[in-house]
């Protein structure tokens, strides 16, 4: 079995495409192909030594599928399961998708949603990343000047998707001993 797993949630197809690139670009038989979160159950998550788990943040700061409706992939059915599990010895890398124009309140609050429940249940967390060069008010993915994953925000920077990917990768890879 491949020791890192790609979990996602998504609502319009963007974080699952961040997913599948990150499987690409890591390029290893250490490596499952992404598996969407409506798909798996804690179990499966438990059985990988790192995760790398991203999600779009929905509406006003939400995950897929908790206080907003969601047609894609949801955290709904698995984030009660999540907070009484035990990620001790787990390494997980965040990415997180969001538009800091459209809600610069609460820029991928989901992904500091996320980090806040894996911290709870015991993860290490590798993968900060700088908030330079973001424009937002506010964002619960801080800790300090850093954000607590990757931030990629496809509506108003997809051009510089490509090179924060790569960049975050290198960063990340020899932490997962790939």
């Amino acid at each position: 079995m491949a020791k890192t797993g790609i979990i996602f949630a998504t609502d319009t197809g963007k974080t699952r495409k961040i997913a599948k690139q990150i499987y690409q670009i890591l390029d290893s038989e250490d490596v499952a192909k992404p598996i969407n979160i409506n798909r798996c159950s804690v179990a499966d998550l438990l059985e990988f030594d790192n995760l790398i788990i991203g999600t779009p943040t929905l509406g006003e700061g939400a995950l897929p599928g908790l206080s907003v409706d969601c047609e894609g992939e949801s955290w709904e059915e698995i984030v009660g399961s999540l907070e009484e599990a035990d990620f001790s010895g787990k390494t997980i890398a965040l990415f997180g998708l969001g538009d800091q124009e459209g809600y610069p309140d609460e820029f991928v609050d989901a992904l500091g949603e996320l980090y806040d429940i894996f911290s709870t249940a015991g993860a290490t967390f590798i993968g900060r990343w700088p908030n330079k060069g973001y424009q937002f008010n506010s964002s619960t993915a801080l800790d300090g000047d850093q954000f607590v994953g990757l931030v990629l925000d496809q509506d108003n920077q997809a051009s510089l998707t490509d090179s924060r990917l790569s960049e975050w990768i290198n960063i990340i890879k020899p932490q997962l001993g790939l």
